[in-house]
C-alpha cells in the first residue's frame, strides 16, 4: 500500500485540509507496506479457512428467498474510486431501491436467514474478497454509499486517502448506529448531520495516530465486541 503522489490526487481532495494527513502518512511508509502484505496475507488464509461458512451461509440464503448470494451495492473507497462492495444478502432483493441505504433498528426489508446473518455480524465477512483484492483493507474508515461521500466537508475527504476498512474504532463505538437512526423521521438526514460527523471525528483522529500495531490492537477489540455482543 503506497500513497500517490499529492498532483495526482482528485482535485477534490488537493485541499489544505487533507495535505495535513497526507504528510502525516507520507512519512509512515514503512507500515504502510506491512499493512498491505498483512492485508494480502491474513486475508488469503481467512478465505481459505472460511470457505465452508462460505458455502453454507450462500446455501441459507438461496433456500431464504429470491435473489443474489452477494449484495453488490457502490460504494467509494481510496482516492475516492467506486467499488461493488461484497456483503452477504440480508434483505429482501433491490431492497435499497425501495428503502434509504441506512438500515434502522426492526427493518422490514430484512430476511428470516439475514437477521441470523446480521445478529452474528457474518454478513461482512466476505469483504475479505475486498481485502484480498485491494480495494478495502482490514482496519480503516468504513466504505460509504456515494451520496454519504457527496456530503463529506474538505476534512472528510483525508479519510479517501487509506483505503475503506473492514472495522475501525468509530465501527466499534457506533456498532448499534442502527438504535441511534430508528426515532428519526428522516433516516438519510439524520445520519449525513448527527452520526456521520461523529464518526468522522474517530477516523480523521486514526490518521493522525495511524501505526501497523494500532491496526491489529483495533483488529482485536472488533472480535471481543462482536462477541460480546
Amino acid at each position: 500500500m503506497r500513497l500517490i503522489k499529492w498532483e495526482k490526487l482528485p482535485v477534490e481532495m488537493q485541499t489544505d485540509e487533507v495535505k495535513k494527513y497526507y504528510d502525516i502518512l507520507r512519512k509512515k511508509r514503512c507500515a504502510l507496506f506491512f499493512k498491505r502484505a498483512f492485508d494480502i496475507v491474513v486475508s488469503l488464509l481467512m478465505l481459505i479457512v472460511l470457505s465452508p461458512v462460505f458455502l453454507i451461509l450462500a446455501i441459507a440464503i438461496k433456500l431464504d428467498s429470491k435473489g443474489p448470494v452477494f449484495y453488490r451495492q457502490l460504494r467509494v473507497t481510496q482516492y475516492g474510486k467506486r467499488f461493488r462492495i461484497f456483503k452477504f444478502r440480508t434483505m429482501v432483493q433491490n431492497a435499497d431501491k425501495i428503502g434509504t441505504h441506512v438500515t434502522v433498528k426492526g427493518d422490514s426489508r430484512i430476511t428470516k436467514v439475514g437477521k441470523f446473518i446480521r445478529k452474528c455480524r457474518l454478513d461482512e465477512i466476505c469483504q475479505l474478497i475486498d481485502v484480498f483484492r485491494g480495494t478495502m483493507t482490514f482496519v480503516g474508515t468504513r466504505p460509504e454509499a456515494v451520496k454519504y461521500v457527496d456530503a463529506y466537508t474538505p476534512e472528510m475527504m483525508a479519510t479517501l486517502l487509506l483505503p475503506a476498512g473492514v472495522t475501525s474504532e468509530a465501527s466499534i463505538l457506533y456498532k448499534d448506529e442502527d438504535k441511534l437512526l430508528e426515532q428519526a423521521e428522516d433516516v438519510d438526514k439524520a445520519y449525513v448531520e448527527e452520526v456521520l460527523p461523529e464518526k468522522m471525528k474517530y477516523n480523521l483522529a486514526a490518521i493522525e495516530k495511524f501505526g501497523f500495531w494500532r491496526d491489529i490492537g483495533i483488529m482485536f477489540r472488533t472480535v471481543f465486541a462482536v462477541l460480546k455482543k
